[in-house]
């Protein structure tokens, strides 16, 4: 009986992310595309990528570091490429998911109209946006997702706005899945993936991604800055069904957010002694509780 052997050429090149690729160390869009490869068990997503870090990483023409059909659009026009492209997919009865893989730029401020409009319309998108809260692509600049009292390189002095709540902006448009990944809870991040695979209409997605340049912080610390953000309570894990519907899936234990501020260099000085950011995770954590009390997902299929 005559055996075929995979060899490693081979499985690299059916790999989404590629080997070769032009991410720097440390980035957690790196692990968040291997994982989303791995949640979709080998099946190749059409992925739609703005003028981001994320279009970057595949590299120089003609060859590409994706191992799926990738289209690169304008900062603005995700949405609306993959809407199209979608909208082709279910022309010819195909069984395929369409995947906005996007920074915060492109999703919290330059795309945020088309993003608005596709999940408006329910187009059937997997819409996932990897937060660095920077402009990373393009020297580090502040977004709406840069946290308050956060230093970029148009805000030496600090951010004096609060981050934007895209969570709430999406959920309000009652799509019918949302929610946040951790690359420091496997587990939790394949499990969503996998929900919002098997969920039709419009799915967003939000990864906080630590980048290792703009946070000012080691590459090698990348996942236990996530794991201590979770952990902390500054970035909740939940997800929410139809806009309705919540479930958390971590809780706070404790620890201090000193543990995740004092592994980056980019927080001024007011921030750096915890008390501001607790004052904003509890808050945060009185409405998320209140909401997953009221609006229970218990009893969802997930």
């Amino acid at each position: 009986m005559n055996v075929a052997l995979r060899t490693d050429a081979e499985t690299y090149c059916d790999a989404l992310l590629r080997p070769g690729n032009t991410n720097c160390a440390g980035c957690g869009m790196s692990l968040g595309l291997r994982w989303l490869d791995e949640a979709l068990g080998g099946e190749k997503p059409f992925m739609v990528i703005p003028a981001c870090c994320g279009i970057v990483t595949a590299g120089a023409f003609p060859t590409s570091a994706y191992g799926a059909p990738t289209a690169a659009s304008t900062f603005a026009s995700a949405p609306a490429v993959a809407s199209g492209i979608s909208a082709v997919a279910d022309l010819n009865d195909e069984d395929s998911v369409t995947v906005c893989w996007t920074g915060d730029g492109g999703t919290y401020d330059i795309g945020i109209a088309t993003l608005s409009a596709a999940a408006e319309r329910n187009e059937n998108i997997l819409y996932i946006c990897y937060d660095n809260e920077i402009y990373g692509n393009t020297g580090g600049q502040r977004s709406s997702a840069t946290p308050e009292g956060v230093r970029t390189s148009t805000t030496p002095r600090g951010k004096s706005e609060r981050k934007k709540d895209m969570m709430a902006i999406m959920i309000a448009h009652r799509i019918p899945y949302a929610a946040t990944l951790s690359i420091a809870h496997r587990d939790d991040f394949l499990r969503k993936v996998r929900v919002a695979r098997k969920t039709r209409g419009f799915r967003f997605l939000l990864l906080l991604s630590p980048c290792p340049t703009g946070w000012k912080a080691e590459a090698e610390q990348s996942v236990d800055l996530i794991d201590a953000a979770v952990r902390c309570g500054l970035f909740p894990l939940y997800e929410v069904f139809d806009g309705v519907r919540y479930r958390i899936n971590v809780r706070p234990d404790g620890t201090p957010v000193d543990q995740y501020v004092a592994g980056q260099r980019r927080y001024t000085g007011i921030h750096t002694d915890g008390s501001a950011l607790h004052a904003r995770i509890d808050e945060q954590w009185r409405l998320l509780n209140v909401l997953a009390e009221a609006f229970p997902a218990d009893g969802r299929s997930a």
